[in-house]
């Protein structure tokens, strides 16, 4: 697969002035690979220790290998190199060194960087020339054995990890060529007061040029992307975004505070509107104070912008930056950006435009290639009990033939293994009580009465007002059999309702609970207590506003996620608290128990999601890998996977398994709000800021539908008990219905789309627009389709 650039070969090589050289032991990789679930990715995109000589970077843009080697703290290829002390002549031990490295550079045909190298030691090529005669047999291999010997895997001294992006780039660094002059507590020249992790990702930052050419280098950058082709000129324009950033924030660093302002001010209009929020942020960096504090700017530092460009675009883009021997944005291209590059059309501005958007520019194509079980679980066989169910009422012997066939029909939808589905012993999950295997009775029944939807038979819509919500409803939720509403508030309070006749009653007291028969077959009435019955509880125990609510299947426990940090599960039975889970040090924004109980996710200000099962304190798995919050979470139906939204823009996949990322979605253009999964598992939509509801195709990992309609934030989906209809909740105070099957039908997912991105999305959103629902002025808050069919919508009233 094409990567950044040429395939080049890393060589860190130290110099000490005394002393024989020693080979210190690999270094661990310096960050995560982008994409990479969160683990420690020392491969080329993550930004690894460099440990032997010749170890090549994957990628290569199809030609012959090309390895280079870049001087100073950590240029690339053919950059400008940052001028450093050269090797006193009477230094003969440095001098034969350095011969060394020349004449290996030469004999592996590597011309630029020989040609670097000795401008960079002000050695005449005569010289190296000369050593290089008499050693053409066998005395080369030992001047390249000699020279190998020589090579360490890192910098000088314990407190210099890799400088970030040598493993990421391939290029290499020859680190140490003033002779041992510099000061001890230095890395390259970062102070030694940074912090390690700040340190080491902004010490990229020192290659600098001339800061008055800055300007010049973008314009002259601009004007020829402008000038070129309009099938090339929509995907070079993806490079303005990441080099305005990192020209600025280079500025910024190496204190040129006012050429850094007039850049800024002469280029930010040029960037596209969806990217107005990242500048606001940028625009307060002004001092080289400022930036080691700051996420956003370590955020994009560390991940490698992303970039999709044809194989035509990239070579345009080359040859330009090498004729102009503009070495500044080179330099910054080969650094900071991955450009993956694909065979084939180049990709016109609307597919483009629909792709991009996120912090960290687009997913890679191969973050999207891994196998997703996305089918459904094989349902548990319940029918005959279903038929003693039914005929309870009538007649407990007789059963009428009529109705069998009809009930299993209605089993055997599941009989069948879905080709698609992961094993059912992939995860474990926790077998049906008695209690289960009654509800699923019930469901079926309730399956049996669903209204069947579509374009000309719209559900109803019962829309729950929380009025005087003076405590702020932040979270609602409501059980799988539409029984009780939970509300979370800003008072820190829980509050759950019933929305049936049966109200809320506790368990009675452990004396009274003595004095009952265990084996009447009511016990489970009995120890109820009639005294505690009411419409509402109010659940307290948080200290901050709660922000997730989330219903076990079972109706016995509801989970609650908080602002304190902290995630809680309640009884139903007791409504009292059973446990508090704490690992998030920060607000936690959204939880929810799997569709089959025992486990939940949860996900917050720290970045992170987090896995738990209800009888563990601790998370079982940590899903790291987002750049900013992560706003909301959802189970998969089959349970093996756990969907993100984030407010970095990107959506991603998680398996519950191993903890890998298995899916990356971009094209958001704001933070993610509201994510919910199609009832068969194929199909994912999420909704966010922008206003638009996307839809995405697990299997292939690729976007197949764009919902226009919404004016502000969407903060809730939901499909139709049979996926027939989408439901969309938001913020402009209106319900939207969306015919999801046609907007699934005549899928484009052949071969080529999936390998290069080149989505056609059709332009038929008031097509699919089924039907706009206005509130009066309460924004949605919650949906829920019951198992009949009907719509329940939920949000506190705001009055003007």
């Amino acid at each position: 697969m094409a990567a950044l650039a040429e395939e080049q070969t890393e060589v860190a090589v130290k110099l000490e002035p005394e002393g024989p050289p020693t080979l210190l032991p690999p270094q661990a990789g310096d960050g995560a690979g982008e994409g990479g679930g969160g683990t420690t990715n020392n491969g080329p995109n993550g930004g690894g220790g460099n440990v032997a000589a010749a170890s090549s970077s994957a990628g290569g843009d199809g030609g012959t290998p090309k390895p280079s080697v870049a001087v100073s703290a950590v240029a690339p290829a053919g950059a400008a190199p940052v001028p450093a002390a050269a090797p006193e002549a009477g230094a003969p031990h440095d001098r034969q060194t350095l011969l060394a490295v020349l004449q290996f550079l030469r004999q592996s045909n590597l011309r630029e960087a020989e040609e670097a190298l000795r401008r960079e030691a002000r050695l005449l090529e005569e010289a190296v020339a000369g050593t290089g005669a008499p050693e053409a047999d066998g005395a080369g291999t030992e001047a390249a054995s000699t020279l190998l010997s020589r090579v360490t895997a890192s910098a000088p001294g314990p407190a210099a990890p890799d400088p970030p992006g040598t493993g990421a780039s391939g290029a290499a660094a020859v680190s140490g060529l003033a002779t041992g002059s510099a000061a001890p507590g230095k890395v390259g020249s970062v102070a030694v007061e940074d912090q390690p992790d700040v340190s080491a990702v902004l010490s990229a930052y020192n290659q600098q040029g001339d800061p008055t050419m800055y300007e010049e280098y973008y314009s002259g950058l601009k004007h020829f992307i402008e000038c070129s082709l309009d099938c090339h000129r929509a995907e070079l324009s993806q490079l303005f975004y990441p080099l305005f950033v990192h020209m600025y924030l280079e500025l910024v660093y190496n204190q040129h505070e006012n050429e850094a302002k007039s850049f800024f001010e002469k280029f930010h209009g040029d960037q596209e509107c969806y990217y107005q929020d990242d500048l606001r942020v940028l625009s307060s960096l002004t001092k080289k104070e400022h930036m080691k504090g700051n996420e956003t700017m370590l955020d994009f530092r560390t991940s490698k912008f992303v970039l999709r460009i044809s194989r035509d675009s990239y070579q345009l883009l080359k040859r330009h930056l090498q004729e102009k021997q503009n070495n500044q944005i080179w330099n910054i291209v080969q650094e900071h950006l991955y450009i993956d590059i694909f065979d084939g059309m180049p990709r016109s501005k609307q597919q483009i435009d629909a792709m991009v958007g996120s912090l960290a520019g687009e997913a890679k194509r191969e973050a999207n290639k891994s196998k997703v079980f996305f089918g459904l679980l094989k349902e548990p066989e319940i029918e005959v009990p279903l038929d003693d169910e039914d005929e309870e009422g009538e007649n407990e012997e007789g059963k009428p033939k009529k109705k069998k066939p009809k009930k299993d029909s209605i089993g055997s939808k599941s009989k069948k293994q879905d080709p698609n589905a992961p094993p059912q012993n992939r995860i474990p999950l926790p077998e049906l009580k008695d209690s289960d295997k009654l509800d699923k009775i019930m469901n079926m029944k309730e399956t049996t009465k669903r209204v069947r939807l579509g374009p000309d038979c719209l559900p109803s819509i019962c829309f729950y007002t929380f009025l005087n919500a003076y405590q702020g409803l932040t979270a609602v939720d409501v059980t799988d059999d539409s029984s009780l509403i939970a509300g979370g508030f800003a008072d820190s309070t829980v509050r759950v309702w019933s929305v049936t006749p049966k109200k809320l009653r506790s368990v009675k007291q452990a004396a009274d609970l003595s004095l009952i028969d265990k084996e009447s077959d009511d016990v489970l009435e009995r120890i109820m207590d009639e005294k505690t019955a009411s419409e509402l509880k109010i659940l307290y125990g948080h200290s901050g506003p709660v922000y997730g609510a989330s219903f076990s299947p079972d109706r016995n426990y509801l989970l609650s996620s908080s602002e304190d940090g902290t995630v809680r599960l309640w009884s139903l039975q007791t409504f009292t608290c059973l446990v508090g889970y704490k690992g998030h040090n920060y607000p936690v924004w959204d939880t929810q128990f799997s569709p089959y109980g025992y486990y939940f996710v949860s996900g917050g200000h720290d970045r992170v999601a987090r896995l738990w099962a209800t009888d563990h304190y601790q998370p079982l798995r940590i899903f790291a890998g987002h750049l900013a919050d992560v706003n909301c979470t959802r189970f998969h139906p089959n349970s093996n996977y756990v969907a993100t939204g984030s407010a970095d823009r990107t959506v991603r996949l998680w398996d519950v398994l191993n903890g890998n990322c298995v899916r990356i979605f971009t094209g958001h253009k704001g933070p993610i709000h509201s994510l919910t999964f199609s009832p068969n598992g194929r199909f994912l939509a999420t909704g966010a800021t922008d206003g638009r509801v996307l839809l995405w195709d697990i299997g292939h990992g690729l976007m197949v539908g764009e919902l226009k309609g919404h004016t502000d934030t969407v903060c809730s989906l939901r499909f139709s008990r049979d996926g027939e209809i989408l439901a969309s909740g938001s913020m402009d105070n209106t319900v939207r219905l969306w015919d999801a099957v046609k907007a699934f039908e005549d899928l484009e997912t052949d071969d080529f789309t999936t390998a290069t991105g080149h989505i056609n999305l059709p332009e038929n959103s008031q097509e699919l627009l089924l039907g706009t629902y206005m509130t009066k002025s309460t924004p949605v808050v919650h949906l829920h389709f019951t198992r009949r069919n009907l719509v329940l919508a939920a949000g506190a009233y705001s009055p003007q």
